[in-house]
């Protein structure tokens, strides 16, 4: 995974399941509640941007190919 996280001007690479996160070129760290919702905060946008994406290029409801 890749996640640019802006407010940081960091990369996210990793996530274990107990909730720390490596970024590009740093060791494990547990992230800071501000560091948390900066990368919610960016999750958060990509996620959007993606399914924007991908109404896009499945074009409008109409025209899409019934399976």
């Amino acid at each position: 995974m890749k996640l640019f996280v802006e407010p940081m001007d960091a990369v996210l690479v990793e996530v274990s399941g107990d909730g720390r996160v490596r970024f590009e070129n740093e060791d494990w760290k547990s992230p800071s509640l501000q560091e948390r919702r900066a990368i919610i905060y960016a999750a958060t946008n990509s996620i959007e941007e993606l399914q924007e994406l991908i109404e896009a290029l499945q074009g409008p409801k109409s025209e899409r190919v019934q399976r």
